[in-house]
């Protein structure tokens, strides 16, 4: 399978610690199956702005424990369809992590704390190189293994198992 080197730039939309798939993807939506219907609630509860930054801005960051809660996989697909294509957080809930993963979503930890809300960025995620554009500054972060970043490439795991046959 041939691979490619991928970075996403974009703006940030900044958050803190302990964002919980309930903020993130409220309960009350559940029984929504269609993905751009799902997008529409995503972060509802906890920014009424996220909608019109995530326009401008297609990188989340946060603190610890991005994700945690439930397992829902409906937290990720939320914010795949409305645009976020990358995550940066000290921290991910395991599940979490591995459904952005899965959905096709840059899931990248490490130390948030010099990236402001509306900084753009550049994540190299091959390389493990952030560069943050608004203020001339480079970060290191441990790269995704090449098997993660083939399933991010390729659209997410059901994707990239249809390639794989």
């Amino acid at each position: 399978m041939h691979f490619h080197i991928m970075v996403i730039k974009g703006r940030v939309i900044k958050y803190g610690d302990n964002i919980n798939t309930d903020v993130i993807y409220p309960g009350r939506y559940l029984e929504i199956t269609d993905a751009q219907e799902m997008a529409k609630h995503a972060m509802e509860d906890l920014d009424s702005n996220f909608h019109e930054k995530v326009k401008n801005a297609k990188i989340i960051v946060a603190g610890k424990n991005f994700g945690c809660g439930s397992s829902r996989e409906q937290a990720v697909t939320c914010l795949k369809y409305a645009g976020v294509e990358a995550i940066l957080a000290k921290s991910f809930a395991r599940i979490f992590f591995r459904n952005a993963i899965n959905e096709g979503i840059v899931a990248l930890e490490f130390d948030t704390d010099k990236i402001e809300e509306g900084d753009e960025i550049e994540i190299n995620a091959s390389s493990g190189k952030i560069r943050n554009l608004s203020k001339s500054e480079v970060y290191d972060v441990k790269p995704l293994p090449p098997f993660l970043l083939s399933i991010i490439e390729n659209g997410g795991l059901v994707k990239y198992m249809k390639v794989r046959k």
